[in-house]
């Protein structure tokens, strides 16, 4: 009897035994595909992860991510030691033990059922197996998942299969930091690198015990343990401790520390990660635009392949020059209140309101279009909704953190928003095109159209390229004498255009080329204008880098057409440049998540002008910041204006119609700067050009972010003293304008007479 029952014991062991082979086989193999996929050799080689994209600076600073779940890679020397003691004490003791399951925590789990106590007996390895390969994913999944017990049954068996399989590709190390990189934190913090410096504020080997413990006791309910989260605090402070007594219970922690942290509050120190926070947002949003499509053709997914963007951009410059537009654009705004209290700033030509432009702007807005689907269009339970004051959240200058809580409608939002003024600046080096500072709004968060490369009228910044028709086409000199009198165009349908001047009036007085580009005298572009014809000016104009489309039309001379300020910047470097233009760029290299270049920029170049008629142009741009009456004399008020030198800078101011943009445009011998100002649709503007005109709107900014860099000793290579290098061959025209008389002719006898005349822009001052 004995003996019989000893048989029966090993027959139906040796049953089991076979059972459970051919159901680990069938699993592993998916026989018949009912049990869904398994990864194969190369995925356990190579396995898959959702691994955040990172942006970089020139300077070697993490500018920001691209990513569906943020997560960075960690190695097991990046982990500090109480967080390992935490987590083998937390989720796995026998770590070291076992090959990737653990028999005696798997048979223990029966005697917690029996008890009706929930417990958990996977392994580091098997979570690792189940994040990594997704094995109760939608892509796991076979029909047999119908049937419950067999779902539970086929899930876990995958898990021991892979986290043997695991066990066998890689060392224990290796397998607990991969896990610590998979696991969710919450507050879409993936991994360990980024909990710690979204919690904490710091990195995963600094992490101490009572971080380590928090973060650990996380693992169990990354939402309902997280401290961040008032509501569960509580509960994060009692995991907090359970992770503490485990620590205590396994000797990886003394009694008296752990009680002494216990009596301690849960102290964070949280960094939001988003693309509305940090530094450069405009930028970043500008660099993933790009890399999309190049993502798209290359193979690569920018949100989830763990790239490594290199870019031009200085953070230090960065940060200087969205301190100099934040410090400018809340003095802008406050003018801006002022100039239209009580009324609305929404104007046309002739100054009178439009009708009917907050309803228009209303419904072009996310919350109508919602609305509309909502209510099938019904157009009275709309406006009653878009009229319904509601509570939100909106940007104020004047508020911490630039934000306030008020009660506004829908309607009345959009009104509130398009009282703002916005402003875009970039830096360009000229001899490289690498963009080293980018600021495309006053505040991402609200404000997300893109100032630097949104295409606005650019008034007399254009001027120059009119002028260097000029020189290259006519052989004009910046000494040669022109007239500040009348110019008149007269079309083939025989409508008359005569540019008035900004103050409405001509001097009839000699003036020198350099002089009336100084003084930004319209006559002087005008007539400039009629010698190289527009159809040349266009020529010029892309010839030097401007990409957008451009009127073939006298008023072109005055800036009547849209660039963007990184194309204009583009313009100016080359006349730095020697003649030479370099593309914009803002991407040096990229790199996967390997460390393996897998793309490198190599940016257009031409010679559009020679190395002559650039350092014309630079003597020319030198007017306005030196002559008596130069728009851009107010420059001497910052201190890099006394540090660089007199003839060391050149710059040009811009205002267009009715004062809907400021431009101003600085030129040193290390820098090009491009600056606008203006409200957010050209009907917005300020009521008189005192404030609107471009050096008040914007070269203020300019002064203020070139005074910064100053007080930067990390950029004092900007600001080198002495003049603009001369040409290595001899000028072939005489730039000392006392010693060079021959004045031109402005104006043949049919362009005196007077005609009849239409209204005319008054495009700059």
């Amino acid at each position: 009897m004995y003996f019989k029952a000893i048989k029966t014991l090993w027959i139906i062991f040796g049953v089991g035994l076979l059972g459970l082979m051919f159901w680990v086989g069938a699993v592993s193999g998916n026989w018949f595909g009912i049990f869904g996929g398994m990864p194969d050799l190369k995925e356990l080689e190579n396995p898959k992860n959702q691994l955040a994209s990172e942006l970089w600076s020139a300077d070697g600073t993490l500018l920001g991510k691209y990513y569906r779940e943020n997560r960075k890679p960690v190695s097991f020397d990046e982990l500090s030691e109480p967080l390992i003691n935490a987590l083998y004490a937390t989720e796995d003791i026998r770590f070291y033990d076992h090959s990737g399951i653990d028999m005696k925590g798997t048979f223990a789990i029966l005697w917690h059922l029996v008890q009706f106590r929930k417990r958990g007996s996977s392994t580091i390895t098997q979570q690792l197996a189940k994040n990594l390969f997704r094995t109760r994913g939608e892509e796991s999944k076979g029909w047999i998942y119908e049937i419950f017990p067999l779902k539970v049954l086929t899930v876990k068996t995958k898990e021991w299969v892979l986290a043997v399989r695991l066990e066998r590709s890689y060392t224990k190390r290796e397998i607990a930091a991969m896990y610590l990189t998979t696991v969710d934190f919450g507050r879409n913090s993936f991994g360990i690198h980024v909990a710690a410096k979204r919690y904490f504020g710091t990195t995963p080997d600094k992490l101490d015990i009572a971080q380590s413990a928090i973060l650990v006791g996380m693992l169990k309910a990354p939402t309902y343990y997280n401290p961040s989260i008032p509501r569960f605090y509580d509960n994060a402070l009692r995991r907090r401790n359970t992770v503490l007594n485990q620590m205590v219970k396994y000797r990886k922690l003394d009694q008296t520390t752990a009680d002494s942290i216990k009596q301690t509050e849960i102290v964070l120190n949280m960094q939001e990660e988003n693309h509305n926070t940090g530094i450069a947002t405009y930028f970043r949003t500008a660099v993933r635009n790009e890399l999309m499509d190049w993502c798209k053709s290359q193979g690569y997914d920018l949100f989830g392949d763990g790239l490594r963007i290199y870019t031009t951009l200085d953070s230090r410059m960065q940060r200087h020059a969205e301190a100099a537009v934040t410090e400018h654009m809340t003095w802008i705004q406050k003018q801006f209140f002022k100039s239209w209290k009580g009324r609305a700033p929404w104007r046309d030509k002739y100054w009178k309101e439009l009708k009917g432009f907050l309803a228009s702007r209303a419904k072009r807005t996310d919350r109508y279009r919602s609305l509309k689907k909502e209510f099938n269009g019904d157009s009275t339970k709309i406006a009653e909704v878009m009229h319904t004051p509601i509570k939100m959240t909106v940007f104020d200058w004047n508020s911490p953190n630039h934000e306030k809580d008020t009660i506004l409608s829908p309607v009345d939002s959009v009104k509130y928003y398009k009282h703002f003024m916005h402003m875009g600046l970039m830096a360009l080096d000229p001899f490289t095109g690498q963009i080293k500072a980018w600021v495309g709004g006053i505040n991402h968060k609200y404000f997300q159209f893109d100032n630097v490369i949104q295409a606005r009228q650019p008034g007399s910044t254009f001027k120059p390229i009119i002028y260097l028709g000029a020189i290259v086409e006519h052989g004009f000199s910046p000494c040669d004498y022109v007239y500040d009198s009348p110019v008149t165009f007269v079309r083939d349908n025989g409508v008359v255009w005569k540019p008035k001047n900004s103050g409405g009036y001509y001097s009839y007085q000699q003036m020198t080329l350099r002089r009336g580009l100084a003084k930004s005298v319209n006559t002087v572009a005008a007539y400039l204008m009629k010698k190289i014809k527009p159809i040349n000016a266009v020529k010029y104009a892309h010839r030097l880098g401007i990409t957008t489309p451009l009127d073939t039309i006298p008023a072109l001379c005055l800036g009547v057409s849209n660039v963007s300020i990184k194309d204009l910047s583009g313009v100016y470097a080359t006349f730095v440049n020697k003649g030479k233009w370099n593309e914009p760029h803002f991407i040096h290299q990229i790199k996967d998540k390997n460390g393996k270049l897998i793309y490198e920029k190599h940016p257009k170049s031409r010679q559009p002008i020679s190395e002559e008629h650039a350092y014309l142009m630079l003597h020319l741009l030198q007017g306005p910041t030196t002559l008596s009456g130069g728009t851009a004399l107010g420059l001497w008020r910052y201190k890099f204006r006394k540090k660089i030198g007199k003839n060391a800078i050149g710059g040009k101011t811009g205002t267009t119609n009715n004062n809907s943009d400021g431009w101003f445009m600085g030129v040193t011998k290390n820098l090009i700067v491009g600056v606008r100002g203006g409200g957010e649709e050209p009907s917005i503007r300020f009521r008189s050009t005192y404030y609107g005109q471009g050096a008040r709107m914007a070269m203020p900014a300019y002064g203020l972010f070139m005074d910064k860099m100053l007080a930067d000793p990390e950029l004092a290579k900007y600001f080198e003293e002495g003049d603009f290098p001369k040409p290595t061959a001899p000028l072939s025209v005489e730039l000392n304008c006392s010693k060079y008389q021959r004045a031109q002719q402005l104006l043949d006898d049919s362009t005196m007479h007077i005609l009849p005349m239409t209204p005319a822009p008054m495009l700059d001052w």
